[in-house]
């Protein structure tokens, strides 16, 4: 599906380890190669690092440093297409931490190739790109996990607990935000020359081609459409993660946006959005997602709380019976006074095992993870719509089925990225 023969140039960095064959048995380690070994996929790696691993590859040899120096035994890759190629027999699973406009190819490969897969949120840059990585590991059958880990905090869990089992009756509105102003970085971005670390072609991947800039790489790409999805993309997954999970959300019917102003370059400091979800009982449930420099206003008249009392949180039920104000801190039943003598429900969502090791255990042929592609591919789906409306100008009707926005022509320019004749599949 993809080409995978890497350019002549993109050599390992060292030779690689010797064949050791791929885990048969579910007491048997997974031989686990990582894309993207510095920032978040430092993180990932150390709590995957029980598992045999067989090969790292980055592009950035500074960015890659103190991993390397940790784990001296495991080869490093420029590109890992060239990994792919020596190394597609031993792979039994592989981890993605690059930047967004980078996670499809890799994800793609390893999924052709029948190898588990990891790879943090967003799943992908554009909505296209989500449902083909969705509907790949379902043919494939592999373990998938998308990296939502707050997904195992317990407040998250007893705030889920709370709305399934009708603490606040049947929900209507749910108000979710991410208090941030960060965005609209300087257009154009100063460029300077590539420095000797980075392979600035590779880092581009699939990306348009354009001049270096420390403006752009090695973080703020998040806060370019090119290459991020802007804070929707970056917090999204996690925040709307709540939602999705106490509500059995897939895909909405309808995406709005409010007064929207976008930049054809760079992603907005702020922005509001409304998704409507048919439900199981007839009724829709608009999801109201904004990023803000504090706390939304609508929820602060709503709730009844002050901005400060609303810091802790960034998600508001609200319910025939009550409200629900809650985050990964923990949560509040709302108004408090018609709670008094209210009797929480015993616990019943079990707690889980490690996020990681969720994956590792379905990898072996145990249950599946809980933020497998299944659940993570819908939810980023949903994410990434909001940036779409807001990119397009105007709402549109959605049709998950067929994959098309009726009502604002210019969403369907925005539902796929731009790739590079190289990498296209």
């Amino acid at each position: 599906m993809l080409k995978t023969t890497a350019a002549a140039t993109a050599a390992a960095w060292w030779n690689p380890l010797a064949s050791t064959g791929r885990a048969e048995s579910p007491n048997e380690k997974l031989n686990i190669a990582c894309i993207g070994i510095g920032g978040q996929g430092a993180a990932n790696i150390r709590r995957v690092d029980g598992q045999n691993l067989i090969a790292f590859a980055d592009v950035d040899k500074e960015r890659a440093a103190k991993t390397l120096k940790k784990y001296p035994e495991v080869p490093l890759y420029s590109d890992y297409r060239k990994m792919f190629d020596q190394l597609e027999q031993q792979i039994d699973a592989v981890v993605v931490s690059t930047p967004d406009h980078a996670h499809f190819h890799p994800s793609m490969m390893a999924i052709e190739r029948g190898m588990h897969l990891y790879c943090e949120k967003p799943l992908a840059h554009s909505v296209n790109e989500v449902r083909l990585l969705t509907e790949a590991a379902k043919a494939k059958g592999v373990a998938t996990q998308l990296g939502t880990q707050r997904h195992n905090l317990s407040s998250m869990r007893r705030s889920v607990e709370l709305v399934k089992s009708g603490a606040i009756g049947e929900v209507s509105d749910v108000h979710a935000w991410v208090s941030s102003s960060r965005g609209m970085p300087n257009y154009p971005a100063k460029t300077a020359d590539v420095p000797k670390h980075l392979d600035w072609d590779l880092w581009l991947n699939r990306a348009a081609e354009r001049p270096y800039s420390p403006k752009i790489c090695p973080y703020n790409w998040r806060f370019w459409w090119n290459f991020g999805t802007g804070e929707t993309g970056n917090w999204g997954c996690h925040i709307l993660d709540t939602s999705f999970w106490a509500l059995d959300l897939k895909y909405p019917k309808r995406v709005d946006v409010t007064d929207p102003d976008p930049h054809p370059y760079v992603t907005p400091k702020s922005m509001a959005t409304t998704l409507t979800f048919p439900t199981d009982s007839g009724s829709d449930v608009r999801l109201h997602w904004s990023q803000v420099p504090s706390v939304p206003d609508a929820v602060v008249r709503q709730s009844g709380l002050s901005e400060n009392d609303l810091k802790p949180h960034n998600t508001l039920f609200v319910g025939e019976k009550g409200m629900l104000a809650c985050g990964f801190k923990g949560y509040q039943l709302l108004p408090a006074g018609d709670f008094t003598d209210f009797q929480e429900p015993e616990s019943f969502i079990p707690k889980p095992r490690g996020f990681h090791q969720q994956w590792i255990d379905a990898a072996r042929g145990g249950d599946p993870a809980s933020c497998g592609f299944d659940y993570g591919g819908p939810l980023t789906e949903a994410v990434l719509l909001a940036n779409v409306a807001f990119r397009a100008g105007g709402g549109f009707d959605w049709d998950a089925e067929l994959m098309t926005a009726s009502g604002t022509p210019a969403a369907t320019d925005f539902l796929t990225s731009h790739c590079r004749d190289a990498w296209r599949i």
